[in-house]
């Protein structure tokens, strides 16, 4: 018998249009194939044990017993890719890490969710503007929830958890557009790191000369004494 107090009570997946017989409404639920599926899959989701920054310090805290990310299923890390379903890219990411994040995303199986946790992960961070910093992860592969911070509390982590969960139990198995991996085609290819701040792109670097060049053959305008 399921019990009330229990925080996987099997009753919150009942249909309440579907009438049960009565002393069965702790025992039996009526629900869709999809409900059950993703109320399965967000109960037991298995993080990659992987960290960059200062933001994996406070995701090891939220899994210390004060927190205790058990309580959702998420206890098991994993150290390898094929066997997480969920991403939590935790710090900065610089320019020659991103070859081994994308490959370590390929790497996952479906379905698969990526958690950009703090505001180095997420938009660059106070290294925005720097030499070797990616202003962002979702610039290389899809990110499914935004913790911001800097860095997050394990709290805010917490939260992001909850609200990924709320994201997958609203997925469709036989909607295509609800359901992106039956739709996704090949791994994207692993970039190539492109050094140099972001405000200025190696790659334009012939263009950038040509119009400094043409800015420097301009005569510099006259100043009249007294002005």
């Amino acid at each position: 018998m399921t019990n009330p107090n229990d925080p996987f009570d099997l009753r919150e997946l009942h249909n309440a249009d579907i009438p049960l017989p009565e002393g069965l409404e702790s025992n039996i639920a009526a629900t869709s194939l999809s409900r059950i599926y993703n109320w399965s899959r967000s109960r037991s989701t298995w993080p990659l044990l992987f960290g960059l920054a200062c933001c994996a310090i406070e995701m090891i805290a939220t899994a210390s017993a004060r927190y205790d990310m058990s309580r959702f299923g998420m206890e098991v890390m994993r150290a390898s890719p094929r066997q997480a379903d969920l991403l939590i890219v935790s710090g900065t990411v610089t320019k020659k890490m991103v070859v081994p994040i994308v490959r370590i995303y390929n790497q996952m199986p479906e379905p698969k969710y990526v958690i950009a946790m703090g505001a180095c992960a997420s938009g660059g961070g106070p290294f925005k503007e720097g030499y070797n910093v990616v202003s962002g992860i979702d610039k290389y592969i899809p990110v499914d929830v935004y913790v911001p911070g800097c860095p997050p509390t394990p709290q805010a982590l917490m939260h992001g958890f909850l609200t990924l969960h709320k994201k997958m139990e609203g997925q469709q198995l036989f909607q295509r557009n609800s359901t992106p991996w039956y739709s996704r085609g090949p791994a994207d290819e692993v970039p190539l790191p492109v050094l140099g701040p972001d405000i200025v792109d190696p790659r334009q670097a012939e263009i950038l000369r040509h119009q400094a060049e043409d800015a420097a053959s301009q005569p510099e305008p006259s100043v009249e004494a007294g002005d």
